[in-house]
């Protein structure tokens, strides 16, 4: 796939203008055609911690083990107060993706155990497929498991075909969990992930001609500051591929 990969100057300028260093990588399927745009070609191919956008992935592990029955099903808060508000109360699978509740796919993991966890990875292909020694934590910094923004469209564009090693109705139902937003004849589906020194946006946008992925990682250097520039350098992007109105 690297080797048809387009560089966009625009979008050096586009993360030069939000003060941001990165990668974005977007492969528009409209028209059945494939286009790959990139900036940072190099680094789109580097591995990263998935942090939060894990949970896309760690939710088909839950549902094909039994862990979680459906969206319905309520996971108790265990009273612990965190440092995110939403995260202080009871979680289901959709809250869990909308507020990337850290701890409910952590009793996720526990209950999964490192040989699921491991056989699930391999499965699916996903990134280096490491664990290390940390159950509770290894999709986060500083754990083991990395992926690249390349291998991130790889996956998104599997679950997109319902192609992944899961129940059609298990890859249905997490694609809806991701709609963030949609209109007439468009709906973009994705999720945010963030390690502390970096945050990820990776998702897809489709339309009645075809799919537009996207997976951006910028360096986060001014921590909360930097979170906003993953959205806005990505719609800015897609706003002018006319894949996002």
């Amino acid at each position: 796939m690297a080797d048809t990969w387009q560089e966009r100057d625009d979008w050096a300028v586009l993360f030069q203008e939000h003060d941001a260093e990165g990668t974005l990588l977007v492969v528009d399927q409209r028209r059945d055609a494939q286009v790959t745009w990139v900036h940072d070609a190099e680094r789109a191919r580097q591995r990263f911690v998935p942090a939060s956008t894990f949970k896309v992935p760690h939710t088909l592990f839950a549902l094909d083990a039994g862990v979680v029955d459906d969206e319905f099903q309520v996971f108790d808060w265990d009273g612990i107060e965190r440092g995110f508000p939403a995260w202080n109360a009871d979680q289901d699978l959709r809250s869990g993706m909308r507020n990337s509740t850290v701890w409910l796919f952590q009793y996720f993991a526990r209950e999964l155990g490192e040989e699921s966890e491991r056989r699930y990875l391999e499965a699916i292909d996903y990134g280096n497929a490491e664990i290390g020694d940390d159950l509770e934590n290894f999709w986060l910094a500083p754990g083991h498991l990395e992926i690249s923004a390349e291998e991130q469209v790889g996956f998104l564009q599997q679950l997109y075909r319902n192609e992944l090693p899961f129940d059609e109705a298990d890859q249905r139902l997490v694609k809806d969990l991701m709609i963030g937003e949609a209109g007439r004849d468009w709906i973009l589906r994705a999720k945010t992930g963030w390690s502390g020194e970096y945050g990820w946006w990776t998702g897809w946008v489709e339309w009645p001609s075809g799919p537009v992925f996207f997976a951006l990682n910028i360096d986060t250097p001014n921590r909360m500051e930097d979170i906003p520039k993953r959205e806005a350098i990505v719609r800015e992007a897609l706003r002018g591929l006319e894949a996002l109105p």
